[in-house]
């Protein structure tokens, strides 16, 4: 396998404005778990009513991105990422001023919606501009800003600032990424390249019913909902697993869980290195198949589960940001802004559905069953990037 075509050249100030792009919207993503005791003191929650809360900002988010190809054909790229994420400001000072948590769930609409064609935006141009390379690292950059946002509210809220503070402040940074995605809107229209690298050739946008109609982009968007479920459900369920199925420490289970974060993160940045060597066809089937022999490890109770989830991580990392780097070349770049667009909404059903259905499995024939049903789900997504694969390798009749 060859490595990846070539592609121009990134600008340095809009690869620049991409990578903080990343960094702010990862920001509040991981924020709601940590001010979550003190914000359901403050309106008198449940426990259940956070479900209310990511609920409803799902709900907004996978519409969003379902739509996002219009609305990238509708207006320029740069206004839509300015309205997109002055949205998400404008929900974040919600969550810092609302006195009724109705008015605080609406903030959330907010939140997703801008969130969705944000996603589906940057995702998109990176796709088609910026190559694996850069799209490994700018998920890595997305992955510090979840990592320095809870890092955010717990400084504040163990100097007493208060959670809505700490909301406060990631609404003016969003507003300040806002207003310089609006100064900097004309900026998008032209070649990513640097200077006088050759431009791109035009290329029909089609419609999303040509999209759907595209075995292609039904096959992306199946990839894309497995892989979610499976990284978030390691993410979500090992550490219950671990503390309550296997009797381990909480230290230790906690250690194991942080590995895998970080392994995730790091294998993030490394696989930037490697990508553009080995081509990101090799890149994917290799990272599917280890990540299978990862979730292998950790469904064995004797083997530590530390290593099995190290080797999960870090087997996952490239195949998020190197598949949605692939999609202009597997579905055609007149598809692409739709097909992106599917993407995120059928990672968002992949993060809701997957790790809600090892809930029922748990519940129903007990924890020590979700294991096996990871390495259930690592075993479909390798044979279905297998078949994408093969089916992308196929040359496309040109249109």
């Amino acid at each position: 396998m060859s490595p990846s075509p070539s592609v121009p050249r990134p600008r340095p100030a809009l690869l620049t404005l991409a990578y903080l792009a990343f960094v702010s919207l990862g920001l509040p993503d991981a924020v709601l778990g940590v001010a979550w005791p003190s914000l359901r003191s403050t309106f008198g929650l449940s426990q259940a009513a956070m479900g209310a809360i990511l609920g409803t900002a799902a709900v907004a988010y996978f519409i969003s991105g379902l739509l996002a190809g219009r609305l990238m054909r509708a207006m320029n790229l740069g206004l839509l990422l300015a309205l997109s994420t002055g949205s998400v400001a404008l929900g974040l000072t919600g969550y810092a001023t609302m006195p009724l948590f109705a008015l605080f769930l609406a903030a959330a609409c907010f939140i997703g919606f801008g969130s969705g064609a944000i996603d589906s935006a940057l995702n998109n141009y990176a796709a088609q501009n910026f190559g694996p390379k850069h799209m490994s690292w700018l998920h890595a950059a997305y992955s510090v800003g979840a990592a320095l946002g809870p890092v955010l509210m717990t400084a504040l809220l163990a100097r007493g600032a208060g959670w809505r503070t700490g909301y406060a402040i990631l609404a003016v940074v969003l507003g300040t990424l806002a207003l310089t995605f609006l100064v900097m809107r004309r900026h998008w229209d032209a070649p990513a390249g640097a200077p006088g690298e050759e431009a791109r050739a035009e290329v029909r946008t089609a419609s999303a019913m040509e999209a759907v109609r595209r075995p292609r982009v039904w096959l992306q968007i199946f990839t894309f909902f497995l892989y979610t479920g499976v990284e978030v459900t390691a993410g979500q369920w090992s550490f219950t697993v671990l503390t309550e199925g296997r009797g381990l420490h909480t230290v230790a289970a906690g250690t194991c869980v942080s590995l895998y974060w970080g392994s995730l993160l790091v294998g993030r940045v490394l696989s930037g290195f490697v990508v553009e060597h080995i081509g990101p066809v090799r890149m994917l089937r290799g990272s599917t198949v280890l990540g299978v022999v990862g979730a292998l490890l950790f469904a064995i109770p004797s083997v530590p589960p530390a290593l099995g989830l190290a080797l999960l991580g870090f087997a996952l990392a490239p195949i998020f940001p190197v598949l949605m780097s692939e999609t202009p070349r597997r579905v055609g770049l007149d598809v692409s802004a739709h097909a992106v667009g599917f993407q995120v909404s059928a990672a968002t059903a992949g993060v809701a559905a997957l790790p809600s259905l090892a809930g029922v499995i748990a519940e129903r024939w007990g924890l020590q069953f979700i294991a096996p049903y990871m390495l259930g789900v690592a075993v479909m997504l390798t044979v279905l990037h297998g078949v994408l694969s093969a089916v992308a390798d196929r040359p496309q009749l040109s249109r």
